[in-house]
């Protein structure tokens, strides 16, 4: 394995795990939950599904949106619906929900921070987006819009439909609706890996 072909897994891993704590974070502060887990919640309010299943079922649901995308899932799309819900597991275990306002506002802000910042890790590695994320870098790449305005209308959207469906709204979860495009945005471009010229690639390959 080279050196780049290391670091890109190892930031996936990491990126991977970040996000899954970052989830964590979010909700010991209990200021609301992040939209897709309104939509979830909504969801399952509405048919009965319990949660994690329900979460699963979006997410299938979403993969199938990649296909008029053409975007192809990869290491990083398996791992993701492996390694997020354990990660988020150490999490809450680690966590206390705080006490104190102020305490919690630090606690879901840093975790939006994280999130933002393990999402521009693991999708910067180049081995597959998650789902949710490869909607977003698939809409991206087909018409050409702005990381921040894709991701905040994919997350407004999903809000609303959450909300209609019965699904519990606070203010971190607006605050998550309107903050995590613009934060993606800055860090996707810092933990990009770049691809390799296309002779150093064949030089390698022979």
């Amino acid at each position: 394995m080279t050196f780049l072909g290391a670091r890109r897994g190892l930031q996936l891993l990491l990126g991977l795990f970040l996000y899954g704590f970052s989830l964590a974070m979010m909700i010991r502060a209990t200021l609301g939950v992040s939209p897709w887990d309104v939509l979830s919640q909504g969801s399952s309010l509405r048919t009965g599904i319990p949660f994690g299943f329900m979460t699963n079922i979006i997410g299938l649901i979403v993969l199938l949106l990649w296909i008029p995308l053409r975007q192809r899932p990869g290491i990083g799309t398996i791992l993701n619906a492996l390694l997020v819900g354990p990660s988020a597991e150490v999490g809450l275990a680690l966590l206390a929900e705080p006490g104190p306002l102020w305490a919690r506002i630090l606690l879901f802000t840093g975790g939006l921070v994280l999130l933002a910042t393990a999402s521009g890790l693991y999708i910067g590695a180049r081995l597959g987006p998650g789902p949710r994320d490869g909607l977003m870098t698939g809409l991206h790449d087909r018409f050409g819009l702005p990381i921040w305005l894709v991701r905040t209308a994919i997350e407004g959207t999903v809000l609303l439909l959450g909300w209609l469906l019965g699904g519990s709204v606070g203010l971190g979860t607006v605050a998550f609706a309107l903050l995590i495009g613009p934060l993606v945005n800055v860090a996707l471009p810092l933990f990009r890996i770049p691809e390799r010229p296309r002779r150093m690639r064949e030089a390698v390959a022979g």
